[in-house]
């Protein structure tokens, strides 16, 4: 099993990085919590990985922190949960969001996901309940007073041309309607931000949490 990557940072979207290690390119699946994390192309990157095998692929995903990814780990033996729907999950709210929100069975922020209907979040709020406290001990106190994963970098400002249809072009492809991601982008949108600043800040204002 791939248990981590490190390399250069060649290409980057949301969604996907491409890194080059030892001269191969590894195509790596992330979360966008993950690309919000990433630097910029050309540096060197590390990503914590997992190889997803099936009988009709093979996807290697990748995680800034060890904690996102043995929470992605967890989410994908939830039954109903495969590794695309976990990525989505974290996607939509990182780790700390996550744990939150199972602490605080809070079924509506989850709901709001694309992809996860009720009775797939009940079952995340009821199955997770006990798991993530395999995951104490992985975060510390961030400036802003809340948590952030240990090992977690700071995220860096990307371009600013096309921001907005960047951004909402990645809120369509992560399920969510053309008409939802043109309103929460509009919504937050303010001049001078980065598509990276406005997906964070229109997912937060989807999908709001205790």
């Amino acid at each position: 099993m791939i248990g981590r990557i490190r390399g250069i940072l060649v290409e980057k979207t949301p969604g996907q990085a491409l890194v080059e290690c030892s001269g191969l390119g590894y195509e790596v699946d992330i979360p966008y919590t993950t690309f919000f994390h990433l630097p910029d192309t050309g540096q060197e990157v590390t990503l914590h990985t997992h190889f997803a095998v099936r009988e009709d692929a093979q996807s290697l995903f990748g995680f800034a922190s060890r904690l996102d990814r043995d929470l992605f780990r967890l989410l994908i033996k939830v039954n109903g949960v495969g590794p695309k729907l976990a990525a989505g999950i974290l996607s939509g709210l990182d780790a700390d969001q996550f744990i939150r929100c199972v602490e605080a069975r809070d079924v509506n922020a989850l709901v709001k996901l694309p992809g996860v209907g009720k009775k797939t979040a009940e079952r995340l709020l009821i199955d997770m309940a006990d798991r993530i406290k395999q995951l104490e001990g992985q975060f510390v106190p961030s400036a802003a007073g809340g948590l952030l994963p240990e090992g977690a970098v700071k995220p860096v400002t990307g371009s600013v041309s096309d921001a907005r249809d960047e951004a909402e072009s990645a809120l369509i492809a992560l399920g969510y309607k053309p008409q939802e991601a043109a309103k929460a982008i509009t919504r937050v949108a303010e001049e001078g931000m980065s598509s990276e600043d406005l997906i964070r800040l229109a997912l937060r204002s989807m999908i709001p949490t205790k």
